[in-house]
């Protein structure tokens, strides 16, 4: 029998299984139900809010509905606190929440309450399913609540190192690319919610000595399309061909797209620098931290290849933190420069001064073809 529940995966924590099937939910646009010890609330994500949810709700008997906002959006919306907070909804307006979640030129129309535990429960959901950090949370007669998903409040909240100690290799082939025949993916699951993982091993690096590493976050715009927006694409070739002219290395190709905010909101990003802000206040303005990141799972993904000891190819001191954290030891790091354009170049800047990467602007230039 534990053959059979194993093979089926019922073994899994239950509570994984709750919180995967809740991120389904929340990014369908349906709600979820978050029990706390004394109590529970339904949370839907505003930016799928529309009249008839809020019809629904108050047919219902929705009561202490409430808009919950990090604290960057409510920066922007002139109501500054450090945490986040939570704005009443006595009608369940869909056109009031979505200027409160999204509007640039929206301000806050009532009081800011300190937001709950369940509060920000609802704000890690949303986190996880790639959502806009905006949260409609309600409390429902039981009668209501029928055919709702269910999870447990710890459960979301402990869910990212749940994946972290379930990491695991799924996959691996030999991938010849072009300037590193000798190349090898390593598919990893965990980590990152539902997402994947990939090691990208260049030639045959010597696991007993300091191994070449870069921790790539994924850039569809830039790693596929060649964006002059960001150094991304570049970054990620010239680092694979080091590699393969050096001893070798590995490249960890990280599903966090959009600094972890994901595509939709990355593009929401985008549309607000061609307004004029930066990188950094356009993400503040829809409601995400200086950086969503996390890069604990990449010192366990190189710890299960047999890595070390590493030589770090980034200009992210918070990359470099976090392998020491994770118990590897860090014996030198190096700058990977792109080039600079006019697209990019407060881009570059910006991250040299809002997130203090190690960004060389001359040595940019000096690098930069004719």
């Amino acid at each position: 029998m534990s053959l059979l529940v194993d093979g089926l995966g019922l073994g899994r924590p239950s509570g994984e299984v709750a919180v995967e099937r809740a991120l389904s939910e929340v990014r369908a646009g349906r709600g979820v139900l978050v029990e706390g010890d004394d109590a529970a609330v339904l949370v839907l994500a505003a930016e799928t809010f529309d009249a008839g949810a809020g019809a629904a709700l108050q047919a219902l008997g929705a009561r202490a509905a409430r808009l919950v906002l990090p604290a960057p959006r409510l920066m922007k919306l002139g109501a500054p606190r450090p945490h986040a907070g939570v704005v009443a909804l006595p009608q369940l307006d869909a056109a009031r929440i979505a200027a409160l979640a999204l509007r640039m030129d929206a301000s806050v129309d009532a009081p800011v309450a300190p937001a709950g535990a369940l509060d920000l429960a609802a704000l890690e959901l949303l986190g996880l399913a790639l959502a806009l950090p905006a949260a409609v949370v309600a409390v429902l007669p039981d009668e209501a609540l029928a055919g709702v998903m269910r999870v447990r409040q710890a459960q979301v909240m402990g869910y990212r190192a749940s994946q972290v100690a379930r990491l695991r290799i799924v996959g691996r082939a030999p991938v010849p690319l072009e300037g590193a025949v000798e190349t090898e993916f390593v598919v990893f699951r965990g980590g990152e919610g539902l997402r994947d993982q990939v090691a990208i091993v260049v030639g045959r690096p010597d696991l007993a000595a300091p191994v070449a590493v870069r921790l790539h976050s994924a850039c569809l715009t830039g790693d596929l399309f060649g964006s002059l927006k960001c150094d991304c694409g570049d970054q990620l070739r010239d680092t694979v061909r080091h590699m393969a002219q050096g001893e070798g290395g590995i490249l960890l190709y990280l599903d966090q797209e959009g600094r972890g905010n994901g595509i939709s909101n990355k593009m929401r990003a985008y549309a607000l620098q061609a307004q004029g802000f930066d990188t950094y206040d356009a993400d503040a303005a829809l409601g995400f931290d200086l950086d969503q990141r996390r890069f604990d799972f990449a010192a366990v993904m190189l710890r299960q290849l047999g890595v070390g000891a590493v030589k770090v190819l980034t200009n992210n001191p918070q990359k470099i933190a976090a392998l020491r954290a994770g118990g590897l030891d860090v014996v030198s790091d190096q700058r990977v420069l792109g080039r600079p354009t006019a697209e990019n170049a407060r881009y570059l800047a910006s991250k040299r001064d809002r997130a203090g990467h190690y960004i060389d602007f001359e040595a940019l230039v000096a690098s930069a073809p004719d």
